[in-house]
């Protein structure tokens, strides 16, 4: 039996279509299909059926496909248990959207450079996302920000980035104290449901700002656009990249205060995916030393 047929019909389960599946996988709908039929055809059971245009899986398929899951998750353990100096296997890592433009971009191209035969995948989204992707070993590590609380034990948490937070307004009120600006301006919200979000909420608590609340967003280059656009003022971490182009917002520092979330790699204590972690680990901080230097 091929794995690749087990993992195409892991694919179909996870992702609902045969279309969507066949689209992450990158082939052709109809080579999935004859895949799904070959596995049928070796197991002696349907795994799918369809009414009209719609396939799902069968009950049996559907417990075909969380065995499978596990199957394909601990061969690919099993590559990465050799004693070989050099990772080689599958490695599944989560990435928080803003650390694509920044850590990863950087480290990727080394990794594959030197670790020719380790395949990365990458998953992207929010931190609380890609953290309940490493939870449930959906992937096997992540760059992300540390949440807002305390990490539960049975994690390997390296920080690698501090952002502060600052207070961002149009060019006009440079002068102005950005504690006044927080109090006295309308305010344009980072969503509280990023937990960079909740950092602000917490600094706005501990120093008794309610703010004139106008909106809430979770992006933060619309932010950025909205205060330059007059809209108020925000409260935003001082992230890697840059801000859009052509815009008059000012930064104002908080000095002591400041509240800063942090980049860090996560990775489950005691993995299979130790060695390579550790590995990467190494790359960004080699990285990071060579760009501060």
């Amino acid at each position: 039996m091929d794995t690749q047929f087990l993992a195409g019909f892991v694919a179909f389960a996870q992702h609902g279509s045969v279309v969507a599946a066949a689209r992450h996988l990158n082939i052709a709908p109809s080579t999935l299909a004859l895949r799904i039929r070959s596995l049928e055809k070796d197991l002696g059971f349907a795994l799918m059926t369809r009414s009209g245009r719609i396939a799902r899986p069968t009950s049996s398929g559907a417990a075909v496909a969380l065995r499978a899951e596990a199957i394909l998750r601990d061969l690919r353990e099993l590559k990465m248990l050799s004693d070989e100096a050099e990772p080689h296997g599958q490695l599944r890592l989560g990435v928080a959207q803003t650390a694509i433009t920044t850590v990863l971009c950087d480290v990727l191209p080394e990794i594959a450079r030197k670790y020719p035969n380790l395949e990365i995948t990458v998953q992207k989204g929010s931190s609380s996302q890609i953290f309940a992707m490493v939870n449930d070993a959906s992937v096997d590590g992540a760059f992300l920000f540390h949440p807002p609380w305390t990490l539960p034990k049975g994690f390997v948490w390296h920080a690698l980035r501090e952002e502060k937070f600052v207070v961002i307004a149009d060019g006009a009120e440079e002068e102005l104290d950005p504690l006044m600006l927080l109090r006295e301006r309308p305010f344009v919200r980072y969503d509280r449901l990023l937990w960079s979000g909740q950092i602000a909420e917490t600094f706005l608590r501990r120093e008794r700002i309610q703010p004139n609340e106008r909106v809430e967003l979770d992006a933060l280059d619309a932010i950025a656009v909205l205060v330059d656009r007059g809209l108020g003022v925000s409260l935003v971490p001082d992230r890697s990249i840059p801000w859009p182009a052509g815009l008059g917002i000012v930064k104002h520092g908080l000095g002591a205060l400041a509240p800063v979330r942090n980049l860090g790699l996560l990775w489950p204590i005691n993995s299979s995916y130790d060695r390579v972690m550790d590995k990467i680990l190494q790359e960004v901080l080699t990285l990071e030393r060579n760009q501060n230097q």
